[in-house]
């Protein structure tokens, strides 16, 4: 499969510290190197939320590394899919694009215990966007 075939997913939040950094780590976990995935934030926080990275490692996926990255024009270009979780117009939006919305509470200041339910939330749809856009081939 070449590059080209690859289809590649921006998720995108106001902070990249929480509902984005979990979409883009449960794409990984899930597609493997089936997808390209990126995360950013419109106003990108200082650190992941560390809730959020407690949440994931519940369930086996550790985002401790990940740092919340800056929404850019270049990486809206070089994606397929871009998925927005409360970004608003800050967005920016090109012809071609597929865009999604996930209408998604913030986990913004919440403990472990209120992003579990957004987590669990959040596989579920990663897992039929990954069912869409890169399925397991079948023999």
């Amino acid at each position: 499969m070449s590059d080209t075939a690859t289809p590649s997913v921006l998720f995108v939040c106001v902070h990249n510290a929480g509902r984005s950094q979990m979409a883009a780590a449960f794409l990984t976990h899930l597609a493997g190197d089936r997808v390209r995935v990126r995360s950013a934030g419109s106003a990108p926080a200082d650190a992941v939320n560390p809730a959020v990275v407690d949440a994931m490692a519940e369930v086996g996926v550790d985002i401790a590394a990940e740092v919340p990255k800056v929404l850019t024009v270049e990486a809206v270009q070089a994606s397929d899919v871009v998925i927005t979780m409360g970004c608003g117009d800050t967005c920016p939006v090109f012809p071609g694009k597929r865009y999604l919305d996930w209408e998604l509470p913030d986990p913004a200041g919440q403990g472990v215990e209120a992003v579990r339910p957004i987590r669990d939330e959040i596989e579920k749809r990663v897992r039929d966007l990954v069912d869409d856009i890169a399925p397991v081939a079948r023999p």
